[in-house]
């Protein structure tokens, strides 16, 4: 059995507390080298609460999330985005006083070595050719489409292993919404691992490999993408048919 079979970003039996309040029950994912995985659900869900859980922002209660091979749950939120974790947050949440080009170095903090930060900056500006064209801009004086573009290019400097999206459909028109969700299919061709939240079923079943679907904090449905689109009660309750 070669490593590519094995997750790169796993978690196991997680179950997440809010001080008394359960958020997550005995969650299961994994996600392995290479795949668009996507994780759905509606609000209050416990979608956030699941990324937040990865990222350090929450401990888990019981279980663990392991990061190719190595426990990260009880790690802080820093020492996890230096092992490889990186996220582009609902709302994109930039520097919005700062340049386009400050917020991309911000991506790249955590790095060493000048010669691969330029590299990912040249493959930002290939993703993103407005980006190039916008550095010097305040990031605040953005579009919409254009401050997605920077988010995404901002944690692609971080160079990371997995790819963290929450909820990149949010507030874009329907034509940015196609246009963000083909860079994501894009950006995972190039080699990149992606873990999206949405909750746009649609548009994120038909870029990943695998689904799960969480229901009150609790995984409902696990399935290949294309099975899950075909999947009655997914269909039903999830994308939009009677």
């Amino acid at each position: 059995m070669n490593d590519n079979n094995k997750p790169i970003l796993e978690l196991k039996n997680v179950t997440t507390h809010y001080g008394p309040i359960l958020m997550l029950k005995d969650v299961n994912v994994e996600i392995r080298p290479g795949e668009t995985v996507c994780l759905l659900g509606g609000n209050a869900s416990g979608k956030t609460t699941t990324l937040k859980t990865i990222l350090g922002m929450v401990v888990p209660t019981e279980g663990d999330v392991i990061l190719a091979g190595d426990k990260i749950s009880g790690l802080n939120t820093t020492e996890i985005v230096t092992k490889g974790i990186s996220m582009v947050p609902e709302n994109r949440r930039l520097f919005k006083r700062m340049t386009v080009l400050e917020n991309l170095e911000m991506g790249a903090f955590i790095r060493t070595g000048s010669k691969g930060i330029a590299e990912d900056l040249e493959r930002v500006f290939e993703l993103f050719p407005r980006v190039k064209e916008r550095l010097g801009q305040r990031a605040g004086t953005l579009s919409g489409g254009e401050q997605q573009m920077v988010a995404i290019g901002r944690a692609l400097m971080a160079n990371p292993k997995v790819l963290l999206m929450d909820e990149p459909s949010m507030g874009l028109a329907p034509f940015l919404v196609q246009q963000t969700f083909d860079i994501i299919q894009q950006i995972n061709e190039q080699g990149t691992t992606v873990f999206v939240v949405e909750q746009n079923a649609n548009m994120a079943l038909s870029i990943a490999n695998h689904g799960y679907v969480l229901q009150t904090g609790r995984i409902v449905l696990a399935d290949t993408a294309k099975n899950l689109l075909e999947n009655k009660m997914m269909r039903q309750a999830y994308l939009g048919e009677v």
